[in-house]
């Protein structure tokens, strides 16, 4: 963590800021706090014809695990870009976000909020980029059985292929418009 206000350059001192210690800045009228260490991760689940489209790692983590496509959100891209365009480089397929329809909460050094999108499959067949991923493709529940599928990818092939509702849509056109903000709901 930085020891030094990110606003002002002021050296950062832990102080009780609503029950909890944290860094803040030490300067004169700079409120800075430094609320702590946050990731945000997408995943596509991609389905064409009852089968999910995955990626096999060719990096760590999760190097030769297969997976479904996904990555992280970049600092001012929306999340629904984000997966789209991670869809689209990792395994060359062009899908639209239908829903969110999973979320997972893994708090630890780095916070890790990971959120998962059902995914219309738009077109182009699977090709690995080469360098995240050295396979791609769409698969069965019986193809994965003999598949080295990570053990989250599992529980999310299950979400795609038997979740119970349709989850969270995009608000394509709320009630009041707030530009630069991506929104789901029911």
């Amino acid at each position: 963590m930085e020891n030094f206000c990110m606003t002002c350059g002021a050296p950062l001192a832990v102080r009780d800021v609503d029950g909890t210690p944290r860094k803040a800045c030490t300067a004169e009228g700079c409120n800075f706090v430094h609320w702590g260490n946050y990731s945000v991760g997408v995943g596509a689940l991609v389905v064409r014809q009852e089968k999910v489209l995955l990626v096999r790692r060719a990096q760590e983590p999760g190097k030769g695990y297969w997976t479904n496509p996904g990555g992280y959100i970049e600092q001012h891209e929306l999340i629904h870009e984000t997966i789209r365009r991670e869809v689209k480089e990792e395994a060359g397929v062009d899908a639209e976000v239908r829903s969110v329809v999973a979320v997972r909460d893994h708090p630890r050094g780095i916070h890790n909020v990971y959120i998962a999108f059902a995914m219309d499959y738009v077109g182009g067949e699977p090709v690995p980029d080469g360098v995240e991923v050295d396979a791609a493709g769409f698969y069965s529940l019986q193809e994965m059985e003999d598949m080295n599928v990570a053990g989250f990818t599992k529980w999310l092939v299950d979400v795609a292929l038997h979740r119970g509702g349709e989850g969270l849509s995009e608000d394509k056109d709320p009630i009041v418009k707030f530009d630069g903000y991506g929104l789901f709901r029911i």
